[in-house]
């Protein structure tokens, strides 16, 4: 018997291996163009965007105007048609095992779906149940529950079929506001003041992915 019916999956971070390989270079290409005097360590990139978010980084930070903002995102598209991340180790056979099982896997994430699904098939991993990624509306976007009770309705589904899991607090915001369990994704390399902070938000909290794998299925 599964533990959860559903698990709801972040994609950057969570599932592939992305800021490090993927988003942050093509990140300093957009800045160069953008913003070329500026600025911004990996570091400081990823605290950004754990604190406020990418997207209000880019308002707030950068002072994106919408159509620059526009630009940066069709730049990030055309990237990654080349530059596609891996999966983290061991997530491609546990989407696998839920799905063989007869569970579902969704997406909840700021990228967008095409890139999500173009990593999904580049890997031969089994295509998600259903997806809620960049082109959803700004107020369907997590931290907003609203794709977890989509999923719900779509899906027949309760709060207590769910696990949201993700690297970031506004997966944290979304899951517990819609009643879901959580669990922070702490393999992907989180700096220290990101894990300490993801520790105390979460319900569960696994340093890599054999003991997730095995908190699931184990």
């Amino acid at each position: 018997m599964l533990r959860y019916r559903c698990l709801v999956l972040d994609h950057d971070d969570t599932t592939v291996d992305s800021t490090r390989t993927v988003n942050y270079p093509q990140f300093q290409e957009a800045l160069a163009r953008f913003r070329p005097n500026m600025s911004m360590s990996l570091e400081e990139y990823m605290l950004h965007c754990f604190d406020p978010g990418f997207y209000e980084m880019c308002e707030r930070v950068l002072h994106y105007t919408p159509q620059e903002m526009d630009a940066h995102f069709q730049m990030w598209k055309e990237y990654h048609k080349t530059h596609r991340p891996k999966f983290f180790p061991g997530i491609p056979g546990l989407i696998r095992r839920q799905r063989a099982e007869g569970g579902y896997v969704c997406v909840v994430s700021h990228s967008s779906d095409d890139v999500i699904l173009g990593a999904y098939a580049q890997a031969n991993v089994p295509r998600p149940d259903l997806i809620f990624g960049a082109e959803q509306p700004p107020e369907r976007r997590k931290p907003d529950p609203w794709p977890l009770h989509e999923i719900m309705r779509r899906l027949g589904l309760t709060a207590s079929d769910l696990l949201v899991v993700d690297d970031m607090p506004l997966g944290s915001s979304m899951a517990h506001s819609a009643g879901v369990r959580f669990a922070a994704a702490g393999w992907c390399g989180m700096l220290p003041q990101i894990e300490a902070h993801m520790r105390q938000c979460a319900d569960l909290f696994f340093e890599d992915v054999p003991s997730f794998y095995e908190y699931l299925f184990g």
